[in-house]
């Protein structure tokens, strides 16, 4: 099986494929990054070391997938990781929907031509922050946590759930991860591939 990952030398890109690489040698790994982040040159290195092909490019612009070639999965870890991106004033609020954005529908294009399956890793980020910022907490052991006697729907001791507000206003970068969601599952129903939004 070949898996192309988006993001491959961040953070998230960088653990999945070393996992990858360290529990199944018949998994084949290809990865693409535009090294934008700090520290994505040291990954890179660990990466091909363990026999990872590398590709330097930016999935906002779809030629550069063009040298991935087919592959059977992608997992799409790129994105611009800031909630505050677009509106903080370290990056344009363009630059944030076409990372995030602009960037899903390249490879939902790219998934659709090589038939591949789409994994996308999204982000908790998506909640609405109306009632995420009136949530009811009390101070334990100096740390902050949501009152159990005072929990809305959709939070519960364990955490926020999908079933918890997504309406508006939830931030430039929530609102970008949220239109990426539906756009990757209407591309899998409508084209036949699988989709999953971890």
């Amino acid at each position: 099986m070949k898996i192309l990952i988006t993001g491959i030398c961040g953070f998230v890109g960088s653990q999945t494929a070393q996992h990858w690489l360290e529990t199944d040698s018949q998994i084949q790994i290809v990865g693409i990054d535009n090294f934008s982040r700090s520290g994505s040159w040291k990954n890179r290195e660990l990466l091909i070391q363990k026999g990872c092909r590398i590709l330097h490019g930016d999935i906002r612009n779809s030629y550069d997938l063009e040298g991935v070639g087919p592959v059977d999965f992608v997992i799409d870890a790129a994105a611009n990781a800031s909630v505050l991106a677009g509106v903080s004033g370290g990056s344009p609020s363009r630059q944030l929907i076409e990372n995030n954005l602009l960037g899903t529908i390249n490879l939902l294009e790219f998934c659709k031509h090589h038939r591949a399956g789409f994994i996308l890793l999204s982000t908790s980020r998506v909640y609405s922050i109306p009632p995420l910022a009136s949530l009811p907490v009390s101070t334990r052991r100096k740390a902050f946590q949501p009152d159990p006697g005072r929990l809305p729907a959709g939070i519960s001791a364990t955490g926020i759930s999908e079933s918890f507000s997504t309406n508006a206003p939830v931030s430039l970068y929530g609102a970008t991860k949220l239109a990426s969601e539906q756009l990757a599952l209407e591309y899998g129903h409508a084209f036949s591939f699988p989709v999953w939004i971890n």
